[in-house]
């Protein structure tokens, strides 16, 4: 037994974790970047304990604020969801791009450089069933002030948003895909918060994108990288992505099953694709090609050549 298992928090993620539909499988005590205390819980899906998360939070983190644990609370119930899918760890980004993020270090960490920003590190790599080496190391940045909109910098709060970033910022061509290389970085600013309306906004969609997106997110995630296993249409990270909401998702979804693109489960939440929508592999093969040749880099080839006025 870990030292963190016997803290509070760990007796609080437990009773959670319970309410959700997951056990914790396991806990063990790390440092994160800044030498801070942190217990990691491996959270597995009770109906199916092979399906696990990770969740990593500061040992010192109080959950005893309401606000805090229903948060955590909320957090848990979508993870019990996601562990449903095939991946859980797969996402889909509106250019195509099927991605799996991985090895994220929570919580955000105080910037080594004296700049006024937490840091999150991670990674997200390509997953177009090719077993592509393609990837990119990512440095999540949000500045002190920012930081002030979170309940709390740590994962629950913040995943959400951090991965919908990284997404949004591959979208606008700002992030690499690459075999090797350094960290790239992921600013997390006001432009993706609403003070008004006190919500993260990230892409404005029409109804024909999220249809587009879930078709492929159900070609992707199950047809080609689940084996065919049902994969989670309602995700409220997606609705948060695309600028529209869980109860749209669902009428997508509808709507995509009435067309025959997709089979929808008992639970009208889950599908998996039927086999007209995977006979459209040419088309979503060469979605990834343009997306990849959108995001690589653009050079001057005079100024590459020597040739410039400078």
């Amino acid at each position: 037994m870990s030292a963190g298992f016997g803290t509070v928090l760990a007796g609080q993620i437990a009773d959670a974790a319970k309410v959700a539909g997951l056990v914790v499988a396991g806990t063990e005590s790390a440092l994160d970047a800044s030498g801070a205390v942190t217990t990691r819980f491996t959270l597995a899906l009770a109906a199916d304990p092979a399906k696990t998360e990770l969740l990593e939070l500061t040992e010192a983190l109080d959950l005893s604020r309401a606000e805090l644990i229903n948060e955590v609370h909320i957090y848990l119930a979508e993870t019990a969801k996601r562990l449903r899918n095939p991946r859980p760890d797969f996402y889909l980004t509106l250019h195509g791009l099927p991605l799996s993020f991985g090895h994220f270090k929570w919580p955000f960490h105080p910037s080594t450089s004296g700049a006024d920003t937490l840091l999150v590190h991670g990674e997200v790599r390509l997953e177009d069933g090719s077993g592509s080496p393609l990837h990119s190391k990512i440095a999540a940045s949000m500045t002190v002030t920012f930081a002030e909109i979170v309940p709390a910098p740590e994962q629950p709060f913040a995943e959400a948003f951090i991965y919908n970033a990284v997404r949004k910022t591959m979208d606008q061509g700002q992030l690499e895909l690459v075999k090797s290389g350094n960290r790239q970085p992921v600013p997390v600013t006001t432009r993706y918060y609403s003070r008004w309306q006190k919500k993260f906004t990230f892409n404005d969609t029409t109804e024909a994108q999220r249809h587009d997106f879930l078709a492929a997110k159900t070609y992707w995630l199950s047809g080609v990288l689940g084996g065919g296993q049902p994969v989670w249409l309602a995700d409220p990270r997606d609705a948060q992505y695309l600028n529209t909401t869980v109860a749209e998702l669902k009428k997508t979804a509808a709507s995509l099953a009435a067309d025959g693109a997709i089979r929808l489960a008992a639970d009208t939440e889950f599908a998996t694709p039927t086999e007209a929508l995977m006979g459209h592999a040419a088309h979503y093969q060469q979605e990834v090609a343009n997306a990849l040749a959108f995001i690589k880099p653009a050079f001057n080839e005079e100024m590459r050549g020597g040739h410039t006025n400078m």
